[in-house]
């Protein structure tokens, strides 16, 4: 499957809060936050969904994964998106591990898999 996603009773905000404080203490930090939305609306589209989304790295793993293939760079930062659908606020990220198989490196699909999992419990903890 290509990502995950869960559903939370928070609202945007409180689930973006949430994940921050989640991430950090799985040492990921948020390098930037897109507000999908609000940019939309700033160059005059008729956008009106929530839709937020949080490029997230932790340093020590991009060096681990970088220093087996400069290409997993293509797939860096990692993304988690916080958004609104039909009125219910959903947390979801593309699977690293299913982009990461294509550059077919063994090693490399090991250490996504550990990220994907570090992931997932930041997601899981703050839905």
């Amino acid at each position: 499957m290509f990502d995950y996603t869960v559903e939370t009773k928070k609202s945007i905000n409180e689930a973006v809060t949430s994940l921050e404080t989640n991430l950090k203490e799985e040492k990921f930090g948020v390098l930037w936050m897109f507000d999908i939305k609000d940019k939309l609306q700033e160059k005059g589209l008729d956008f009106n969904q929530e839709y937020k989304v949080l490029e997230v790295c932790n340093p020590h793993e991009a060096q681990r994964v970088l220093n087996e293939n400069l290409l997993v760079g293509y797939f860096l930062p990692c993304k988690i998106v916080v958004y609104s659908d039909n009125g219910q606020t959903k947390i979801g990220m593309p699977r690293p591990t299913a982009l990461i198989n294509l550059v077919n490196n063994d090693e490399i699909i090991k250490l996504a898999k550990g990220i994907e999992d570090r992931l997932i419990g930041c997601i899981n903890k703050s839905a």
